[in-house]
C-alpha cells in the first residue's frame, strides 16, 4: 500500500504540482501543505463534537482539538475529504450543511516532538445526527459540548491543540460563523 500523499501550495492555497508522503513531509521543516478543519454539530442538541487525537498519532497525539481535521488527497476536493475523514475518524456517516467558514485560514505550529504544522487550512463547520462510533486509531476520546462549554473548554487553558486555539480567535469574530450560531440558537 502506497503511503497517504499531502498537497503542496503556494501561499494562496494553490497547489504547486507538488506532493509528498504525510508522515514523512511532518518534520521540523515541514512545507506549506492543503489540510482542512470541520466543526461538527449535533442537529438536535446543537453541541459541538470536539476530539482527543489518539495517544499513538505521530502529530500532536493525547491533545483535545475540533471535531475532525485532515489533508485531503491528490485531485480530492476538500468536501469529499471531510466526509472521507469524518467517517474514517469519528464514523459519521451522514454529515450535512458543509460550509466553509474560514477559506483562507493558514497557520504554523510551534516544534511539537520535533514536528512543525504549516498549513493552509480553510475552515469547514456541519451538522449530523449521526453517533460518533471513534476510530481509536485516531481518536482517543470525544465529548459533545455546547458552545458556550467550549468556550470554557478554550479558553481555560486545557490540553488543546494549537490550531483549535488559533481558529477559536477567529471563529468568534467570523460573521458567517456568528450568523450560524444565532440561526441554530446555539
Amino acid at each position: 500500500m502506497s503511503p497517504e500523499l499531502i498537497v503542496f501550495v503556494d501561499k494562496s492555497g494553490k497547489p504547486t504540482g507538488k506532493t509528498g508522503p504525510k508522515l514523512e513531509s511532518h518534520t521540523n521543516d515541514t512545507k506549506l501543505h492543503l489540510a482542512f478543519s470541520c466543526y461538527i454539530f449535533n442537529e438536535s442538541s446543537g453541541e459541538l463534537l470536539v476530539t482527543r487525537r489518539a495517544l499513538k498519532k505521530k502529530v500532536w497525539p493525547g491533545v483535545w482539538t475540533n471535531s475532525v481535521c485532515g489533508h485531503p488527497l491528490p485531485k480530492e476536493s476538500l468536501e469529499a475529504a471531510i466526509k472521507r475523514r469524518v467517517l474514517y475518524e469519528v464514523g459519521i456517516k451522514n454529515i450535512q450543511n458543509i460550509s466553509c467558514i474560514l477559506p483562507s485560514y493558514t497557520y504554523t505550529t510551534p516544534p511539537y516532538h520535533g514536528i512543525v504544522e504549516n498549513e493552509f487550512c480553510p475552515v469547514f463547520i456541519a451538522t449530523t445526527t449521526d453517533e460518533v462510533n471513534a476510530n481509536p486509531d485516531e481518536v482517543e476520546d470525544y465529548k459533545w459540548l455546547s458552545w458556550q462549554e467550549y468556550k470554557d473548554f478554550i479558553e481555560n487553558g486545557n490540553n488543546v491543540s494549537y490550531w483549535a486555539k488559533d481558529q477559536y480567535t477567529q471563529l468568534v469574530k467570523s460573521r458567517k460563523f456568528i450568523d450560524f450560531l444565532k440561526s441554530n440558537d446555539l
